[in-house]
């Protein structure tokens, strides 16, 4: 089990970028959140399988590549704070 925490840096805010994140992650079994921050930016930090991890990374890039400028991408060891990875089970923190 892997943790990815991604900074998205662009026009991210304003335009559904985490809900869609949420929508991506129905069809990926992983555990988390999405959140905007204060300077512009959205962050997501997931924890599951690497290949559903990086499957959902690459359904984002492709669904928002318009609005994305920038990814920073951290991975650590999965701490399991979000419970079992599952479809579904990434929300949006506000």
């Amino acid at each position: 089990m892997t943790r990815y925490t991604i900074h998205f840096s662009g026009r991210v805010q304003g335009v559904g970028f985490r809900y869609t994140c949420c929508e991506l992650a129905q069809t990926c079994a992983v555990a988390g959140y999405v959140m905007n921050l204060p300077d512009g930016r959205v962050k997501l930090v997931a924890e599951g399988d690497k290949m559903e991890l990086d499957a959902l990374l690459n359904a984002i890039k492709k669904r928002m590549s318009r609005n994305i400028r920038d990814v920073k991408l951290d991975q650590s060891a999965c701490n399991g704070e979000f419970g079992k990875p599952t479809v579904g089970a990434l929300s949006v923190r506000y």
